[in-house]
């Protein structure tokens, strides 16, 4: 991971506004990485706050896997996801999906302001960070 980190912003419907506030709060640090969110919350995020956002599709809309896929290729160091834990979407799977490859894949994520605050502040958002991989393929067993 170098100094400027490529972060993914994305917000469930009834988190969005969370998120933006989190966003707010925090635009002079996210200024200084490069960032990318599912559709709406990209295009609120770049409406209301006025920080530049690439944007992915919608989740629903393959947005979520479009995002794994950009994990996957090294393009993503660091996931901010506000998911609603009280409503059920009708792309669960897709979610799912997204937060097995960022924990495979070693991705530093935040759920929810808490843990969003700790990671956004922690003194190796300044720094390069060599991110360990863990090689799974060699711990899955071989077949005869």
């Amino acid at each position: 991971m170098e100094i400027t980190k490529k972060i993914v912003l994305i917000a469930h419907d009834n988190r969005k506004e969370d998120l933006l506030d989190w966003v707010k709060y925090n635009k002079g640090t996210l200024s200084k990485h490069h960032l990318s969110a599912t559709g709406t919350t990209g295009k609120l995020i770049h409406e209301q706050i006025g920080l530049p956002v690439f944007r992915f599709i919608s989740g629903p809309l393959g947005g979520d896997q479009q995002i794994g896929s950009k994990i996957v290729e090294d393009g993503i160091d660091f996931m901010v996801f506000f998911w609603d834990p009280l409503s059920a979407q009708p792309h669960d799977p897709d979610v799912k999906a997204l937060l097995r490859i960022a924990v495979l894949y070693n991705i530093p994520m935040a759920c929810n302001r808490s843990s969003a605050d700790f990671l956004i502040s922690s003194p190796l958002m300044e720094t390069e960070y060599n991110r360990q991989l863990i090689d799974y393929g060699s711990r899955i067993p071989a077949k005869n």
